[in-house]
């Protein structure tokens, strides 16, 4: 921060600073993200700064990803130089130099930054953005990030978000969804690269538009794409990302959106197969996934992709239980469970439902549920709905374990990823991975 050099003392500064442009930030949202409860919007901001680098767009689109939602404090540094701003620019607050502990501290709706030495600019209303300077990388907590990091006061603390450009956040993203691959199965890192800017354009429109209401795009888990700042960066596949920079899925000339699974089992599953109330699209079908050249799944290499699950007497109760919750029940209660059944199939041959005879009753779970309600002991979720019953023990006229084999992992829409290395591995290129996998697509640029 600012420092005065004769006493060694950090001041706080304001600095004052006017011309801001704003910025595009928007929010389409096709799965469900995270809300802090009475969350303020972040309003955009100045630019962010994007590095001039091979494969980087000129006018790239503007993420904004949630990092946390309600934390009590949020520790901020940086790599080098970088400041501390009132949204909008008008204040500059702080201004840092390198890697000395700060943190934004929320009070009653207000926002304060301070020091581990005592200092600490008045309470205001924010947001604050921490923006670096040079070239500079922000650190919150333990990551570093590219962008910019903006502090919104909510009623449950300090919600956290990273604005960046999109072909920086899919740095973040891309290592995370799809293991690093040798230079060999580059393919599959460019379909991988191209599947998930389209999965993010869907939720960043372009063009100057207002912020969305929750202050975010994007959260940084599953629930949208893994993401980990710059730290989950690697040379290989920012290489890919570059070779692919602003290449998106369209069909009928529309960006689609484009999910993807880590294995598929054999053969992809449709949106209504894994997800309640989602509509199957065109570009979302059964497709087949065995090599014809070894009449095997392409994702066979996957390590998961050969699963069995046991459960004991107790976990199956437990089950009874959360279907019951899963299913609106007011009081769900466990219950002895004397039968499971698989009574039909989907398209692709996963379970459509499952059914628990118990005691009191037929307790039947949907395809859509049946992950999450069937969680082992140490409360993982099912690998998928590609399986079949292996092995039941009984007792006293109850079902004492169940064990289940199956194939895949994941929700097995769109792209499979490790069928995506296999096929890679046998010539494949990006467009014709993309093509099987999402039929009927093409591949061009979105902007």
């Amino acid at each position: 921060m600012t420092m005065d050099m004769r006493s060694g003392l950090r001041l706080l500064v304001p600095v004052l600073f006017g011309g801001v442009v704003m910025t595009s930030a928007a929010m389409v949202a096709c799965a469900p993200t995270g809300t802090a409860p009475g969350a303020p919007t972040p309003a955009a901001g100045p630019p962010v700064a994007r590095a001039e680098a091979p494969g980087r767009l000129a006018n790239d689109r503007v993420a904004l990803v949630s990092l946390s939602a309600r934390t009590r404090e949020a520790p901020v540094s940086a790599t080098g130089r970088w400041r501390i701003d009132e949204q909008g620019g008008r204040v500059q607050l702080v201004r840092g130099r390198g890697e000395e502990p700060w943190r934004i501290e929320q009070k009653n709706g207000l926002l304060r930054v301070a020091g581990d030495g005592g200092d600490a600019t008045p309470w205001r209303e924010g947001p604050f953005v921490a923006r670096p300077l040079d070239n500079a990388l922000l650190r919150y907590g333990t990551r570093r990030y590219r962008g910019e990091l903006v502090f919104t006061a909510t009623d449950s603390g300090v919600m956290v978000v990273n604005r960046l450009p999109v072909e920086d956040y899919l740095r973040g993203v891309v290592p995370l969804e799809l293991p690093v691959r040798n230079p060999a199965e580059r393919a599959a890192l460019e379909a991988q690269a191209i599947a998930a800017r389209s999965y993010t354009y869907m939720r960043v429109p372009g063009g100057m538009v207002e912020a969305p209401v929750t202050g975010f795009n994007l959260v940084s888990t599953v629930q949208n794409q893994v993401y980990g700042g710059a730290d989950a960066e690697h040379p290989v596949v920012n290489e890919a990302i570059d070779r692919t920079a602003g290449l998106v899925l369209r069909y009928n000339g529309l960006i689609v959106d484009a999910p993807y699974s880590s294995s598929c089992g054999g053969r992809s599953a449709t949106p209504s197969e894994a997800w309640k109330g989602a509509r199957d699209e065109p570009y979302l079908q059964n497709v087949d996934d065995i090599d014809p050249r070894t009449g095997t799944p392409y994702c066979d290499i996957s390590p998961r992709h050969h699963w069995h699950a046991e459960f004991d007497e107790g976990q199956l109760q437990e089950i009874v239980r959360r279907a019951q919750q899963a299913g609106g029940a007011a009081a769900p209660r466990p219950a002895a469970v004397r039968s499971f059944t698989v009574p039909g199939r989907s398209r692709s041959g996963r379970a459509a439902s499952v059914v628990l005879r118990t005691e009191r009753g037929d307790v039947t779970i949907e395809a859509r549920d049946i992950r999450a309600v069937m969680r082992d002991a140490r409360g993982a979720i099912l690998s998928s709905t590609y399986f079949s019953v292996e092995r039941e023990s009984r007792g006293g006229g109850r079902l004492r374990g169940l064990s289940l084999r199956g194939t895949g992992h994941g929700h097995g829409v769109g792209m499979c990823q490790w069928g995506a290395i296999g096929r890679a591995r046998a010539g494949a290129d990006a467009r014709e991975i993309l093509r099987h996998y999402y039929p009927g697509t093409v591949v061009g640029f979105a902007d």
